[in-house]
């Protein structure tokens, strides 16, 4: 027996290991007994996040950057946080892997994920796998892609002196598959496309089988085959059963798969609901400060002024 799954792709016979045994490259290694001890044993209707009035100041002016923030967001769930460019998209994705910490003593304060609320950035680096503009451009040096995605086993930008282990290599192997990009595994990340860099930066994130995915802006800077390439892989990993968390503040961003959206404007949540009762004219309008109609094409809204 080789171990392989007869009849099957290597993409199909990934999410099959991935939704039955999330951390099958190597029971009892410690990349997967960490992750188990962190939330293996966790009951699956604890909250993924659990926050309640929670808000957030920066800077020597001690400027209020999120303001009465609440949210709870189940295990499995995906949701669209919408909003103008400045809004807090990003400060509240600070807020949710520790880099931010809001102030406490306030009335109904919570601050929980999993059903805990003492964290550390470390520990989450195992709960959430993270995309984004900042992240891409770290990685941007001459390092392959294959070396960026083994990075994500140990949390740095390359491998430097890592000891990467066989176990390790295939795991990535079948992420790359499963993402239908392993043929560009050789190729420096440099030389990618930036569409083609991003695709190995969710492969990074996957590593270590997160409880969520967050994706910040992560169609910034992408033409329109890049990002349709892109959404196609967003959605192929939506349907493992994982949560996933998309800042954007475009419409088209929006996924199929996403059933939930906030709104967020000026630091603060303004509207959370159903998908369908969040993107329709009114509120949108509102949202951007612009007069628009909403519309409905297949799976996918659009708005038209």
């Amino acid at each position: 027996m080789n171990g392989k799954i007869k009849g099957v792709t290597a993409s199909e016979e990934f999410r099959f290991k991935w939704q039955r045994n999330p951390g099958f490259y190597r029971p009892g290694s410690f990349i997967t007994a960490r992750v188990d001890m962190l939330w293996g044993s966790s009951r699956e209707d604890v909250p993924l996040l659990e926050f309640n009035n929670l808000s957030v100041v920066r800077g020597v002016e001690n400027k209020q950057i999120l303001r009465r923030i609440s949210i709870r967001m189940e295990q499995g769930e995906r949701l669209a946080l919408l909003g103008p460019n400045g809004c807090g998209k990003s400060s509240f994705i600070n807020l949710v892997i520790r880099e931010y910490y809001p102030f406490s003593g306030v009335d109904g304060y919570s601050f929980k994920i999993l059903g805990r609320e003492d964290w550390n950035v470390f520990d989450l680096r195992y709960l959430f796998g993270i995309v984004s503009d900042r992240l891409q451009s770290a990685c941007s040096g001459d390092i392959t892609g294959m070396e960026t995605v083994l990075s994500g086993f140990f949390g740095s930008v390359g491998l430097y002196r890592a000891r990467v282990t066989a176990r390790m290599r295939r795991k990535a192997r079948d992420i790359l598959d499963f993402l239908d990009i392993g043929h560009l595994s050789g190729l420096e990340i440099s030389r990618m496309s930036t569409g083609e860099a991003r695709r190995f930066l969710i492969a990074r994130a996957l590593v270590h089988d997160p409880k969520g995915l967050i994706l910040d802006e992560p169609c910034n800077g992408l033409d329109l085959q890049s990002m349709s390439r892109f959404r196609s892989c967003v959605r192929k990993i939506a349907g493992t059963g994982i949560s996933v968390i998309l800042a954007t503040h475009n419409l088209q961003d929006i996924i199929p798969e996403i059933s939930r959206v906030i709104l967020m404007k000026d630091g603060e949540f303004i509207a959370d609901g159903a998908k369908k009762d969040m993107l329709e004219s009114r509120r949108i309008g509102r949202l951007f400060d612009l007069r628009v109609r909403m519309k409905k094409i297949g799976a996918y809204y659009y708005a038209l002024s």
